[in-house]
């Protein structure tokens, strides 16, 4: 059974720091691109960062650049984003995405966790 498994969202204030997490199971992690995408209410879900499958690459929206680092630990099946200096229009629900390498569809999604910045 696949499962992604989102962790570490929450309240924090303008210029914080979080850093979510995300367990995968049930499929071969290291064949798949792996994506962090986030939705905030009343708009559409939009993709924040991406990383190759072994982690050599990676892509963020322009909003994040230089805020927010994704990562990945392959031995651990996990994903991670580092998200710093935050501000109040990041607040969304987090997703984390697999899409299978040379494919252009994500083929597993996560249920969200969701990130509130405010004072």
């Amino acid at each position: 059974q696949v499962q992604l498994v989102e962790s570490g969202g929450g309240l924090v204030q303008p210029g914080g720091s979080l850093r979510l997490s995300c367990a995968a199971s049930g499929f071969t992690f290291s064949n798949y691109v792996m994506s962090w995408h986030r939705q905030a209410p009343g708009k559409e879900r939009e993709l924040v960062a991406r990383i190759s499958s072994i982690g050599g690459m990676t892509n963020y929206a322009d909003s994040v650049k230089g805020r927010f680092t994704i990562s990945r630990d392959n031995a651990r099946n996990a994903l991670f984003l580092q998200m710093n200096s935050l501000k109040p229009e990041d607040t969304a629900v987090y997703y984390c995405a697999a899409r299978r390498v040379r494919t252009v569809v994500v083929d597993y999604w996560g249920q969200g966790t969701q990130v509130t910045v405010s004072s």
